[in-house]
């Protein structure tokens, strides 16, 4: 993934390009999360990658959770992000 912020529309463009379908209840579930927690667009790409590579497959309440973390906990950034799913033993990457 490069370093420039996408929006949550190219981000599952991208997912799609390398592979990944995302179904279409699955993309109503992460809008509805975005809006939910008010989350920024790269904070919602961060919850949605980790939220596949925790749970091989997407669970909404799991992505929900996680953004709803990042958001309380004050998480600026894709960096901060990764480095608290690492710190919380979300992901091992």
């Amino acid at each position: 993934m490069g370093q420039s912020v996408k929006t949550v529309e190219e981000f599952l463009l991208h997912l799609q390009g390398k592979g990944f379908q995302v179904e279409e209840d699955s993309v109503g579930f992460i809008y509805f999360g975005k809006h939910y927690t008010n989350a920024p667009d790269e904070l919602v790409n961060v919850a949605i990658e980790v939220t596949l590579k925790a749970q091989k497959t997407f669970d909404g309440s799991f992505y929900v959770s996680f953004l709803e973390n990042l958001m309380s906990n004050k998480i600026i950034g894709r960096k901060a992000a990764i480095e608290y799913a690492k710190e919380t033993l979300l992901i091992s990457i």
